[in-house]
């Protein structure tokens, strides 16, 4: 099977080099989990991947092979055919996401015209039943609430049902748990799952959360200082990992994990 994403790049701000020949590949439908404390570059490998590290300041050299093409020598027209239709972001924030002076029914409707000709209200439908099958209101009573409105869990999923509006081949969710209570993180893991057994919808899950990735990915890549370290299938690498680094993390989220907590994720 031919990888989807195949990275090989070095991102830098300014002299600041923050990825070092960072090698990567994510499969169709495969869940990647990149791991690494604060500081080590995920995030940038995330604003990377869309192009979008340009904005704030940083230069990317290298390749990035998306389905064959290297998304680093599009022009940024072409680019955006991609970006939101067929890689798409889930932030960290639902409230900074998410306008609050729209209705939820308008963030989808701008979401979808931007890619697409035909009316949103043909596609309606076919949101609400995403919405049900990311255990979300599958109303329009629902839609037509502000994000002020609804829970911080319903308003991740929400991002969630946004990425997946045009089914996308790659969802990159950045922390999209690292400000969530754990029910609501349970809620959250469970929609990605479910976005990917729906659609095949590959993940790359960028996370700090150990609990969280054990819980949810098929592979588990470890960043430290902008270069992987360790790349594994979840099951070896949290109970055989290799890397010092590695142990060092796994070490320390086990003494401060919630054992009732891990189990919870873990069902």
């Amino acid at each position: 099977m031919s990888a989807l994403l195949t990275i090989d790049l070095t991102a830098r701000y300014g002299r600041r080099t923050v990825l070092s020949d960072l090698r990567l590949a994510i499969e169709p439908g495969e869940i990647l989990g990149l791991v690494g404390q604060s500081g080590s570059g995920k995030s940038t490998l995330g604003l990377a991947l869309l192009r979008l590290l340009d904005r704030r300041g940083g230069q990317v050299s290298g390749e990035i092979l998306f389905e064959g093409r290297d998304l680093l020598t599009l022009r940024e027209k072409e680019m955006r055919r991609i970006r939101g239709k067929q890689i798409a972001l889930v932030l960290q924030s639902a409230s900074s996401a998410l306008n609050p002076s729209l209705r939820l029914e308008d963030h989808f409707a701008e979401a979808w015209s931007a890619h697409e000709a035909s009316p949103w209200r043909s596609r309606r439908p076919n949101v609400l039943v995403l919405l049900g099958e990311l255990d979300l209101p599958a109303t329009m009573e629902f839609l037509h609430r502000y994000p002020s409105e609804i829970s911080v869990g319903q308003a991740q999923r929400v991002l969630i049902a946004l990425a997946l509006l045009h089914r996308p081949k790659l969802i990159v969710a950045d922390e999209p748990t690292s400000a969530l209570d754990l029910v609501t993180t349970h809620e959250v893991l469970h929609a990605l799952r479910r976005a990917n057994q729906m659609s095949g919808t590959a993940i790359l899950l960028i996370s700090h959360d150990l609990g969280a990735v054990s819980a949810l990915c098929h592979r588990v890549a470890i960043l430290r200082e902008g270069t992987i370290v360790e790349t594994a299938r979840a099951e070896r690498l949290f109970s055989q990992p290799e890397h010092d680094y590695t142990r060092q993390l796994i070490e320390l989220h086990r003494a401060t994990a919630n054992p009732r907590a891990e189990a919870g994720l873990n069902r």
